[in-house]
């Protein structure tokens, strides 16, 4: 259901919203596909937003006066946004929020897992899953992290230790110690 406010209602706001208000802050002006290609290589490593909200979202939020939306008059007519002073208020709030929520974790390895898959076999695809994914961040932090705002070099620390964590996981199972128990 798409968010409905009026003059003297607060807009509502997803996590989505928060995930474009972000990326245009870094990027702006950007437009939706500027969005799309920043996300793949950075918010997209540990929140997916679809594309296709992506687009949505960017002419919900200039809607609701927290983006401004400039237009190519000519060629392919594409929309470029920007941050209005509301939008970044409304940025600047939420990260001022602390959250306890954590994060949902949707692993298809872990879900065959849980079915019934052997753990010898699916262990070494998810090890090579693994290792190709912490290689890209280390490559990152390596090669961008001294440039990077500390949030973000934060969070790539916090993937590099994700990864890590599951390479010890899977590295365990494909070693046929699954724990016992079974």
């Amino acid at each position: 259901m798409g968010a409905v406010s009026s003059p003297t209602s607060a807009p509502r706001l997803s996590q989505t919203s928060f995930v474009v208000l972000g990326l245009i802050e870094e990027a702006e002006p950007a437009t939706p596909y500027e969005l799309k290609q920043l996300a793949a290589i950075s918010t997209s490593n540990f929140w997916t937003v679809p594309h296709t909200q992506l687009y949505t979202e960017c002419e919900r939020l200039a809607r609701e006066g927290l983006l401004d939306e400039t237009r190519e008059q000519t060629g392919r007519r594409r929309r470029s946004y920007r941050l209005t002073r509301g939008g970044r208020q409304v940025l600047d709030r939420w990260r001022a929020e602390p959250t306890g929520e954590l994060y949902e974790l949707r692993d298809e390895g872990l879900l065959k897992l849980f079915f019934g898959a052997d753990p010898v076999t699916l262990a070494q695809t998810q090890l090579e899953a693994h290792n190709r994914r912490l290689a890209g961040y280390e490559v990152l932090l390596r090669d961008h992290g001294a440039h990077m705002p500390d949030g973000q070099r934060l969070a790539l620390e916090a993937g590099i230790a994700h990864e890590k964590q599951f390479l010890r996981f899977w590295r365990r199972l494909a070693q046929g110690e699954d724990g016992g128990g079974g």
